[in-house]
């Protein structure tokens, strides 16, 4: 799949469009097909380091941890781990995967915590 990445701390201009691997849903995770992701003040704190305290929050001190920003995203259901009851492959979605400590929402597909998630088979009837 294609994403949007990075691998150092910088501008706008440290961003590269590569191939990654697709990930696979943990139990109580969905994999979701990304329709629309937005671009918000949190992914350029993030994609800049600054404030500094971010680097010590968990996201890498030298580089990034996570390669790959994007929290605010609405897509489809492709796949659910086993221990997801409220929703199935098909079901249109949105959510905010910084709620769970996650981004990644800068690319084709994307794994999320459940509770991160809303919407249904009908939250984005017509949207997509």
């Amino acid at each position: 799949m294609k994403a949007i990445v990075y691998t150092k701390y910088g501008s706008p201009d440290v961003l590269q469009l590569q191939e990654v691997e697709r990930p696979t849903p943990k139990d109580h995770e969905v994999l979701v097909q990304v329709h629309a992701a937005s671009v918000n003040a949190g992914d350029l704190h993030v994609l800049r380091a600054d404030p500094f305290l971010i680097r010590l929050m968990g996201y890498g001190l030298l580089r990034p941890k996570n390669t790959i920003l994007g929290a605010a995203i609405a897509g489809r259901i492709e796949a659910v781990g086993r221990n997801v009851k409220q929703f199935q492959p098909g079901d249109d979605v949105f959510g905010d995967l910084s709620e769970s400590g996650k981004r990644g929402g800068f690319a084709e597909y994307v794994c999320g915590s459940s509770r991160c998630t809303g919407g249904g088979s009908h939250g984005l009837a017509g949207a997509s």
